[in-house]
């Protein structure tokens, strides 16, 4: 069984590519596909259009870590916008094991929760190249205006300077 579970860690970790973290601002964010625990595909920024959205992007399970935090900042302040949780998981592995990885998603994440939070497999290695996955327990925090362009991006843990610094600039979002 210990063979197993290490060949599977290794498994894991082969199919990992580093990635600089790069300064993504005022970019359009790409392009990409997942699908939401309730099983409904996202293409994403497009279906997003219109309205600013905050992505909690993680690339590792330890990443949610952050994005509690991130999301109960939120709901202690009363910040008013639309947010996705983007769980993204690069290489042909995951991919293979897409479904019991969604099933222990959901069985962690209450069912109310589950349209907002949207896996990220085929495109996985797009996202992670694009914000870059050093430190990859951080969460990745990109808000978009209704045209898919980065208008705040932090990848540096939580804090509470980050998300006031975010909330500033979803307020000048909403007030254009």
């Amino acid at each position: 069984m210990k063979a197993l579970i290490l060949l599977f860690a290794l498994l894991l970790t082969a199919c990992s590519t580093t990635y600089p973290n790069q300064n993504i601002l005022n970019q359009n964010f790409p392009s990409v596909t997942g699908t939401s625990l309730s099983g409904d595909t996202l293409n994403i920024p497009q279906d997003m259009e219109g309205q600013p959205t905050l992505f909690l992007i993680g690339y590792k399970q330890d990443s949610q870590f952050d994005i509690d935090r991130w999301l109960i900042g939120l709901d202690m302040t009363g910040t008013q916008v639309d947010v996705y949780e983007l769980p993204t998981i690069a290489g042909m592995f995951p991919r293979m094991f897409s479904t019991q990885i969604d099933n222990g998603m959901r069985k962690g994440i209450p069912k109310a929760l589950w349209q907002g939070v949207v896996t990220i497999y085929e495109d996985g290695s797009k996202v992670q190249q694009f914000t870059g996955n050093e430190f990859p327990n951080n969460a990745r925090v990109v808000l978009i205006d209704g045209a898919g362009s980065i208008k705040y991006f932090y990848d540096r843990g939580f804090s509470v300077a980050a998300l006031n610094a975010m909330r500033e600039e979803l307020s000048n979002l909403t007030t254009e």
